[in-house]
């Protein structure tokens, strides 16, 4: 490991930063095609089709679960006349991990009686995306609908306008909060950051992440962050807009092709006015970090391993454990193979309607090659849209991935391929609006598929039975977990 660590170290002091860059691209394409992991299983599923009973079943809405939104403050509260100071933050990571922070952002300032400026979305160096708030949200929306909460503001006035983000880059200064933990209390901001308002009359916070409690906060304040992240948070016209073309022709029995104006009969009008979304993060980050094997031969294993070393200098913990310990505690995603043939076994067939949330898959596409068999159907951003059509989103990340956002909630059926922030987003959005998402039981999908030996009926008899109550149901959140996953009870009310 020392020796490996060295090797490395080498490369940057003697080529340069650029070079280790292209060296990390060039060890990516160091992998085999991959052939099917479960080819008897796959063989099986494709000549599997479901018959209307259980299409009946599976696409079927939600029944009422007896919870329903509830947002209203317990006691009306009036915003001060003089807010205490302004208060700044820089939200990393991608478009669903920034959300959770603005609306931590807004329940901060509501603890500190402050004024926030619209938050400030770093570039995510996977991602890659420069796009603003202003850019992906409606801004105004935003304000006015949290105008009796909390005092918000697009630009800082003129005799705070030196506090930027540069200012903050080149050294230390008195008004930014660096040391925030993880999951600080009310008590914290009160104690740590209240002061430094006070004094300033301006502070930024950076890092900051999960940087506020889920638990021992008034149920006002967790209604403020539902708030925001489920009424106030509308993405702007122009993605909706096109949102909105691009789930007309998913459930269009005819499908009309944006760009060549081809007609194409997709099937019984009832089966294509239904489809379902499925989210399939499998990029490179994802399958070194996982530490899994991924069928791609020990090419793709030494390549993800060099990977893992050049990114995290070995501190990835689950590097410490056998691909059968991984597999067996569900902390191995899904390959596009795996959730096709779960997708098959829970009642979906080449029939399907199947919208693809991706971003990129490593692999390309021979790995995804396998669920493309399983569904003919499947459509992406990029197959449904022109090219004219995707010129304002294109090379933006964030901006496709809250298109993605869009289609996926307004679709019959959503599921995600491994967990993560769009995962927990989607499934909380979801839950609180009653719409029926899967959420694949990871250890025992890992447990089923390393038994080779398992024939077609068993294996779908074990997915639908490990897969019972785990359609949408309302699940309530537990002490320590995120209510941005589990919106129930907080922000939830029964009857």
């Amino acid at each position: 490991m020392l020796l490996v660590n060295y090797s490395v170290k080498m490369l940057y002091s003697i080529f340069g930063f650029c070079t280790c860059q292209c060296f990390v691209s060039g060890i990516l394409q160091e992998w085999n095609a991959p052939k099917p992991m479960h080819p008897s299983l796959l063989n099986e599923a494709l000549r599997w089709t479901a018959t209307d009973g259980q299409k009946k079943d599976l696409w079927s809405p939600l029944p009422y679960q007896g919870w329903k939104p509830c947002l209203t403050p317990s006691v009306s509260h009036k915003l001060p006349l003089e807010p205490s100071g302004y208060i700044q933050v820089f939200l990393d990571g991608g478009l669903n991990q920034q959300r959770m922070g603005i609306c931590d952002a807004i329940a901060v300032a509501k603890i500190l009686n402050a004024t926030l400026v619209i938050p400030h979305l770093e570039v995510n160096p996977v991602w890659k995306d420069s796009s603003s708030f202003e850019e992906i949200f409606d801004v105004d929306h935003f304000i006015n609908s949290l105008k009796d909460e909390v005092s918000i503001i697009k630009v800082l006035p003129k005799e705070f306008s030196w506090s930027t983000r540069e200012y903050y880059g080149t050294g230390i200064r008195a008004t930014r909060i660096k040391t925030a933990p993880l999951h600080a209390s009310a008590n914290w901001y009160l104690e740590n950051v209240s002061p430094i308002l006070q004094s300033y009359g301006i502070v930024a916070i950076a890092p900051f992440s999960h940087r506020l409690a889920f638990d021992d906060l008034p149920v006002d304040l967790q209604r403020l962050r539902c708030k925001v992240n489920f009424q106030a948070l509308v993405f702007r016209s122009h993605i909706i807009s096109l949102g909105e073309t691009l789930v007309k022709r998913l459930r269009s029995p005819v499908r009309v092709h944006s760009s060549k104006s081809i007609h194409q009969v997709v099937g019984d009008t009832n089966q294509a006015e239904k489809y379902a979304v499925l989210h399939l993060r499998f990029d490179k980050d994802m399958a070194a970090h996982s530490a899994c094997d991924f069928g791609g031969g020990r090419a793709e294993q030494l390549a993800l391993a060099k990977y893992r070393q050049v990114i995290w200098q070995g501190r990835v913990l689950n590097s410490q454990l056998t691909d059968e310990e991984l597999r067996n505690t569900g902390r191995c995603p899904l390959t596009p193979e795996e959730i096709g043939l779960l997708l098959v076994a829970l009642g979906f067939d080449n029939r399907t309607r199947l919208y693809l949330a991706s971003h990129k898959v490593y692999g390309g596409e021979a790995r995804i090659s396998s669920l493309r068999k399983l569904f003919p159907l499947m459509e992406d951003k990029r197959s449904l849209a022109s090219e004219d059509e995707l010129a304002n989103v294109e090379g933006k990340a964030s901006v496709l991935a809250a298109l993605d956002y869009y289609i996926s909630m307004h679709s019959d059926i959503f599921i995600s391929a491994s967990p993560g922030n769009m995962h927990n987003a989607l499934v909380a959005h979801r839950s609180y609006e009653n719409l029926k998402t899967i959420r694949p039981n990871m250890a025992l999908l890992g447990r089923t598929f390393a038994n080779k030996s398992m024939e077609w009926p068993e294996f779908q008899q074990v997915v639908q039975a490990g897969h019972k109550g785990r359609y949408g149901q309302i699940r309530l959140r537990k002490a320590t977990q995120s209510i941005y996953t589990y919106p129930a009870p907080d922000c939830m009310c029964q009857g």
